[in-house]
C-alpha cells in the first residue's frame, strides 16, 4: 500500500494533521491501534477533568461552542469533542490497526502494522506524549504488600487496597489524586520534589486566559534558553472543577494531606525523603510570583487593569518546621504507593538512527533530525510553550504540514522550521 504520508494516532494531534494534509491536497492514512481518542477513553482516571477552560478548547476547524465557556470537560466530553472533530474532518482512517514498526524503505519510509504495510515519502507521529508512566527504580525496593500504581491504573480511590496511600510527586497528576484519595477518607503523604505553582483565577480571569492573552503560552521553542529544560518541566498544579478552586500545597495541607520532600528511596519498608521540600516550595512561590510580576506589567503597559481585578499576591507554601525524613510504611499504615512522577513518549517501534545517547527522540520543533520526511508532533513544548495543550496544537500542525509540504514538492519550498 502506498500513500504520501502516513499519520500515526488518532488523537486530536493525528486528527489536526490530517485536516491540514487535506487541505494541502497531501494523500495520507491515519492509523490508530484503537478507536479514535484511545488513550483519552483508556488511560485516564474517571474524575479526570481538562486543566484548560472550554472556551480554550480548539483544533483546526473546530473550537468549543458549548453553553459552559468557563467550565473544564470531562473526559467523556473531550472524546465526544474529539469523535465530533473525527466526523468534520472524515480522514482516511484505519481503526484498530497496530503499527509495530517504522523504518527506512525505498525513498522514504516503510511502516508495518499488524494489516499489512504502508509505504511513504513522509510520516508524522502522533502516538501521544505519556504512553509509558516514569517510574523511578527506587519502586523496585517497595516491601511485599504494598501496591504500587501508576496513574495510567489509577481509576478511582475505592479502587486501592483499604489503608494509607504515599503519592510521590507534587505535579498536576500529583495534587489531584493526592485530593481525590484523601477525601476518600484515606490518609496521603505527598512526595513533593520540583513543582510549578500556579493560581486557578488571578485577578478575577483564569490563569490560562492570562498565559493566552499575554502571549506568554506562544513563546517558540527556539526563543527559549533552555529548551530541554522546558520540555521536562512538571504539568503546572492546576485542576479543573466547576468551582474553578486552586488546589495547591497549601490546600492539602489544610486538607490533612502531610507534606515530605522528594523520595529518595526504600530501605527495610521504610520511605526515605531528601531534605530539600522547603527549598523546592519557595522556588516554586519565586517562580509564581515572578509569572505574576510579568502579567501585571503587561497589564499595565496594555490598558487591561481597569478590566480587571487589583493585583494579588499568595501566601507562601507552609512547611513543617522539620519534615519527615523516613516513614515506616508498615507503623503507618501505608499499603499503596501512586507514582505521579510522570510520563514518556514510546518510540520503541521507530527502527531508526534518530535517538540520543539517552533514547530520546532528536527533533528541531517537530522536525525529526536526520530522518528527512519524519515529524513529530503533541509533544511538551514542542513548538510553542502551549504545545502540551489541546489548543497548542493548532499552530503545530500548521507549522510542520507546511514544512511536510515543501519536503514532499507540493508547495513553496523553505518553509520555515
Amino acid at each position: 500500500m502506498h500513500t504520501t504520508t502516513v499519520v500515526v494516532g488518532a488523537g486530536h494531534a493525528g486528527l489536526a494533521v490530517s485536516h491540514c494534509l487535506a487541505a494541502r491536497g497531501i494523500d495520507h492514512v491515519v492509523i490508530e491501534r484503537g478507536e479514535v481518542a484511545h488513550t483519552w477513553r483508556t488511560e485516564r482516571w474517571e474524575s479526570l477533568r481538562l486543566l484548560t477552560p472550554n472556551w480554550l478548547t480548539r483544533v483546526p476547524g473546530l473550537a468549543y461552542d458549548g453553553d459552559d465557556p468557563d467550565g473544564f470537560m470531562t473526559m467523556a466530553e473531550v472524546v465526544a469533542f474529539i469523535e465530533r472533530y473525527a466526523r468534520l474532518v472524515a480522514p482516511p482512517l484505519e481503526t484498530g490497526t497496530t503499527v509495530e514498526s517504522l523504518t527506512a524503505g525505498g525513498e522514504g519510509y516503510e511502516v508495518v502494522t499488524d494489516r499489512g504495510v504502508w509505504r511513504c515519502a513522509s510520516a508524522v507521529v502522533a502516538s501521544g506524549a505519556c504512553n509509558l508512566p516514569k517510574v523511578p527504580a527506587a519502586a523496585a525496593a517497595l516491601p511485599g504488600g504494598v501496591e504500587s500504581v501508576t496513574p495510567m491504573d489509577y481509576a478511582r480511590p475505592e479502587a486501592l487496597p483499604e489503608g494509607g496511600v504515599l503519592v510521590v510527586g507534587a505535579s498536576a497528576s500529583g495534587v489531584q489524586i493526592a485530593d481525590e484519595v484523601h477525601r476518600s477518607g484515606r490518609p496521603v503523604t505527598l512526595a513533593v520534589g520540583e513543582h510549578v505553582r500556579m493560581p486557578r483565577i488571578y485577578r478575577g480571569r483564569d490563569i490560562l486566559w492570562w498565559m493566552d492573552r499575554t502571549g506568554l503560552h506562544d513563546e517558540r521553542y527556539d526563543e527559549i534558553d533552555d529548551i530541554v529544560r522546558a520540555r521536562r518541566l512538571p504539568s503546572p498544579q492546576l485542576v479543573g472543577t466547576p468551582e474553578r478552586i486552586t488546589l495547591n500545597l497549601n490546600a492539602l495541607t489544610d486538607a490533612g494531606v502531610r507534606l515530605v520532600g522528594p523520595l529518595a528511596g526504600f530501605s527495610d519498608g521504610t520511605a526515605q525523603f531528601g531534605g530539600s521540600l522547603r527549598n523546592k516550595c519557595t522556588l516554586a512561590d519565586l517562580k509564581q510570583g515572578r509569572l505574576l510580576d510579568t502579567i501585571d506589567e503587561w497589564a499595565a503597559e496594555n490598558g487591561v487593569d481597569d478590566e480587571v481585578e487589583p493585583p494579588q499576591r499568595f501566601e507562601a507554601t507552609r512547611v513543617e518546621e522539620t519534615p519527615p525524613l523516613t516513614l515506616d510504611l508498615a507503623r503507618n499504615g501505608i499499603r499503596t504507593v501512586i507514582w505521579a512522577t510522570g510520563y514518556e513518549a514510546d518510540h520503541s517501534w521507530i527502527d531508526l538512527p534518530v535517538f540520543d545517547h539517552k533514547g530520546r527522540l532528536r527533533h528541531d520543533g517537530g522536525v525529526v533530525t536526520g530522518a528527512p520526511g519524519l515529524y513529530r508532533i503533541g509533544l511538551n513544548v514542542l513548538r510553542r510553550r502551549k504545545s502540551s495543550f489541546i489548543h497548542g496544537i493548532e499552530d503545530d500542525a500548521r507549522d510542520l504540514t507546511a514544512h511536510l509540504v515543501a519536503y514532499v514538492g507540493a508547495g513553496e519550498p523553505g518553509a520555515r522550521a
